[in-house]
Order: C-alpha cells, then sequence, then structure tokens
C-alpha cells in the first residue's frame, strides 16, 4: 500500500503528531481481528486527515466507508463544538466494534454511525457537508463523487482514498479495478468545477476543492 520505503515512513512518523492512546486501540484490534486491516488508514494518513480537518473547522463531515472507525475519528477532531459527522458504511458485522471504539472517544456524541447502502442512505441527510470523504468500495467512487457534489458547499473539499491503487494506475495494461479508479481520476481531472491535486500519502489521497 505504502508509495515509499519503510525507512522514509519512519522519518515522517517521526515529524509528525503521534496517535492518541485511543487510535493505537484502534489500529492494533482491526490488525487482530479484522480481514484486510490494511484497508484502515493508519498513523501518518490518520494525521493528514486530522490536520486538513483542523484547517477547515467543519460544522459538517461525510464520511463514506466507516471500516473499524480509524479515520472517522482523526476527521472528528477538527469538528466545530456544535458540528457532526456522518459515517456510512454497509458492514453490518463490524458494527459492535466500530460502536464500541467510538464510545470511547469525546467525539462520540458527534458521530452519526449509519448502517446501509450509502448509494441510498446518503439521500437520507438532509445536510451541506464542509468535508467529504469517500473510501469505500472503488468501483462506486464516481457514483458517490455524483451523489454528494451538491452536497458540498463552496470551498468545501472532497477527499477520496486510494487513488494511485499501489501504483498499479501506471501500468499500461491494467484490471479492471483499476481501469475504475483511472477512470474516475480523469473524471475529476476534467471537471472545471473544481480545484484538485493528489497527495502520495500512502495509497494516494485525492484532494478536490469546490470552486
Amino acid at each position: 500500500m505504502s508509495l515509499i520505503n519503510d525507512d522514509l515512513q519512519l522519518l515522517l512518523l517521526n515529524y509528525c503528531e503521534p496517535e492518541s492512546e485511543l487510535l493505537q486501540h484502534v489500529d492494533r484490534e482491526t490488525n487482530l481481528k479484522v480481514l484486510m486491516p490494511r484497508m484502515i488508514s493508519g498513523h501518518y494518513q490518520g494525521r493528514v486527515l486530522s490536520m486538513l480537518s483542523k484547517m477547515i473547522a467543519p460544522r459538517r463531515i461525510l464520511e463514506i466507508g466507516t471500516f473499524t472507525g480509524y479515520a472517522t475519528l482523526c476527521l472528528a477532531e477538527g469538528l466545530t463544538a456544535d458540528g457532526l459527522l456522518y459515517t456510512l458504511d454497509i458492514n453490518v458485522e463490524l458494527e459492535d466494534m466500530v460502536r464500541n471504539h467510538f464510545s470511547k472517544s469525546k467525539f462520540d456524541p458527534q458521530i452519526k454511525y449509519i448502517l446501509g447502502d450509502a448509494t441510498k442512505t446518503v439521500n437520507e441527510l438532509d445536510e451541506i457537508f464542509d468535508i467529504v470523504f469517500i473510501d469505500a468500495d472503488k468501483k462506486n467512487n464516481g457514483t458517490y463523487y455524483d451523489l454528494i457534489f451538491d452536497r458540498v458547499r463552496p470551498g468545501g473539499i472532497i477527499i477520496v482514498d486510494n487513488v494511485l491503487w499501489s501504483g498499479k494506475v501506471l501500468h499500461e495494461k491494467q484490471d479492471k479495478d483499476t481501469k475504475n479508479i483511472s477512470g474516475f481520476n480523469d473524471k475529476i481531472a476534467n471537471d472545471q468545477r473544481v480545484e484538485k491535486l493528489i497527495l502520495p500519502v500512502r495509497d494516494g489521497l485525492f484532494i478536490i476543492r469546490k470552486k
């Protein structure tokens, strides 16, 4: 998943804020008990999400793809006192673990955890968002983007994870998943309604600012 070597990754971690005890706990629990634990955002990407959130000081955040709640808790760090974070996920098997993680956080009252198909549950939210983080099934990146675009305020940001796909987007011959991600990246590159850049953080974060 990482685009840089282990030594440089360690240096980057030495020069960013440490993980809280709760985030360390979430990371351990995920790696011990959950299939495909590499899907967790982890320390460095988590600090990037936290920094972006704190810089914007959002009142409303939408996350599509909760997994075990690590990124959720990082994004919540920037919420205003009256802010809310809606996080949508389809995996009911992780519900007890996720709710337990949130219950240990001071942000628990501000987090709205909604289970179900995000392409449907997102339409139940009557909100305008400052930040949207998309980190779910990659084939639906474009669908989620279209569904939430009008729900993002001008100046708000959309963050999409895994857009470099372990470097596979560079390959001339691409499998179906890689083609989906490359197609989404092209869609954003050609969208004149936004400013955009990809940060080579972990597996690639697309930072998209609505004009």
